[in-house]
């Protein structure tokens, strides 16, 4: 890897980016890795050029590439983060020191390290950027564990699997995710490992690469008679979430791998659908197996549709189209995001558009009764899968699976949770307990009689909100329920 390719990168993404202090950044930390060795032997540079590499083909704005390149200076060097500060700024400065911080932690199980998780949590809370140095650093290092001892392999795989790979899946960034969980699943389960990528790889690779070219050059023809500009390409299915659904289900690979997945690629939305149109008149639809990302995204912003078909020899068949910017968006996630909607990736006016889920971190940290609860609720609140659910009127709600009407009416508004009575759920009645799905439609009917909430729905809410809420209300209840019993005086 070189500064070049690197330089390359960043003017490709943006032509006015300030490429002499790039230069300028590598100049400081070659200086400052010197005769520095990376236990494979090679020199410490390049560890930090792939860091800066990896945020540059993610589209990230400058001073996180930057910010890449001197990660572990102020740490492995003589040189300090004032030194950083002063030649590149403070705000450089300040993504380094949050980088510096999360290389101190040592994993040895949630549970054991549960303050310095708290640290990482809300310093990403605050700063989504340093979070992506992170991800860009921990996948070069997962490419290189080879040269560790095996106990260590194992620790920072484990890592990775438990704590980031869920943080890159709730980001949208799906690149960072598959990658760092196929790579932790060479090392966490090597002989499993081996037989699905054996059976992936080389028993089924020719059947697919046929079948799949042979859905290129049908599609293709249609879509050119029509005169849409596309790319169709075979989606990788990464091996992690084969092994898990043969987990899940206790079946075997050929029982999972059983459909065939392309994505396409057009110049606009119009295009989007026309491409639907163009598929679902060439093959039959598969019932209940059509998803409209576009008109309603999910609540990390992916976009696209989805769709399966019964293909050539009655073959199932998922397509998933969506154009450049929504194939971006949902490679690189929130980082693509930033880039697009202010033409070369300036951080700073987005910041305000992080997540809900980030927020849900800060609101935890303030209402947790100490490190162990606040670990415990973002694991569940945050870390759990997640379902989103809309209202009546078409916003979507990002919710941990297993939430129901109450947790979805406190998520709504404090005052709709209180006063909640019923639930309909896709237009039919429900109970408050019921648990949500993804995709269902929820409208809360209140009754504007009742103040306060029902304190026996702390037996199967589930996010802290609406048992923060159910507490503080229902005390209020009682205080008021107790003055109204004392005699006047």
């Amino acid at each position: 890897m070189t500064i070049d390719q690197i330089i390359n990168k960043v003017k490709k993404n943006n032509p006015k980016a300030d490429l002499d202090l790039l230069r300028l950044a590598y100049d400081f930390a070659q200086k400052a890795h010197k005769g520095q060795k990376r236990q494979n032997g090679e020199p410490y540079i390049q560890h930090s050029l792939h860091t800066a590499f990896t945020l540059a083909q993610i589209k990230t704005d400058l001073n996180t590439i930057i910010a890449g390149l001197l990660h572990d200076v102020p740490e492995d060097t003589k040189y300090t983060l004032a030194d950083i500060e002063k030649n590149f700024g403070k705000e450089v400065a300040g993504l380094v020191k949050g980088i510096t911080k999360l290389s101190k932690i040592k994993y040895r199980g949630v549970e054991r390290y549960v303050e310095s998780l708290k640290k990482m949590f809300l310093a990403m809370a605050n700063d989504l950027r340093v979070i992506l140095i992170k991800f860009a650093d921990r996948l070069h290092n997962l490419r290189t564990l080879d040269a560790l001892p095996p106990e260590k392999q194992q620790r920072i795989a484990r890592e990775t699997l438990d704590i980031y790979a869920p943080i890159a899946g709730l980001l949208g960034i799906w690149r960072f995710k598959w990658q760092m969980e196929d790579l932790c699943f060479k090392y966490l389960y090597p002989d499993d490992f081996k037989k699905i990528e054996y059976k992936y790889e080389v028993e089924k690779k020719v059947e697919r690469n046929q079948y799949i070219q042979g859905i290129k050059n049908i599609l293709s023809k249609e879509l050119k008679k029509e005169g849409i500009e596309h790319t169709i390409t075979g989606r990788f299915k990464h091996l992690y979430s084969i092994y898990k659904k043969m987990q899940a289900k206790d079946r075997k690979f050929d029982e999972i791998y059983d459909v065939f997945a392309l994505r396409v690629v057009v110049k606009s939305i119009p295009d989007c659908y026309k491409t639907l149109g163009i598929i679902h008149t060439l093959w039959k639809p598969k019932p209940n197996r059509f998803k409209d990302y576009i008109a309603l995204p999910k609540p990390n912003g992916y976009r696209s549709l989805h769709t399966t078909v019964y293909g050539p020899n009655g073959k199932a068949t998922e397509f998933q189209i969506r154009t450049e910017e929504m194939n971006q968006e949902a490679l690189y996630g929130i980082a693509a995001h930033w880039y697009y909607k202010e033409e070369g990736g300036s951080y700073e006016k987005h910041k305000s558009k992080q997540p809900r889920w980030v927020k849900e971190i800060m609101d935890l940290q303030l209402n947790a009764k100490n490190s162990h609860d606040f670990i415990k609720r973002v694991k569940f609140d945050v870390f759990h899968d997640r379902i989103f659910v809309f209202s009546p009127k078409g916003d979507v709600y990002d919710l941990p699976e297993g939430a129901t009407p109450v947790d979805f009416a406190y998520a709504v508004h404090t005052d709709i949770g209180n006063q909640c009575s019923r639930a309909l759920i896709n237009d039919k009645i429900s109970t408050l307990d019921a648990k949500l799905k993804s995709g269902e439609v929820v409208e809360i009917i209140t009754d504007k009689n009742r103040k306060y909430p029902n304190r026996d729905w702390l037996k199967f809410v589930k996010t802290q909100k609406a048992r923060n809420k159910i507490k503080q209300f229902s005390k209020i209840s009682k205080l008021e329920t107790i003055k109204k019993l004392l005699p006047k005086i």
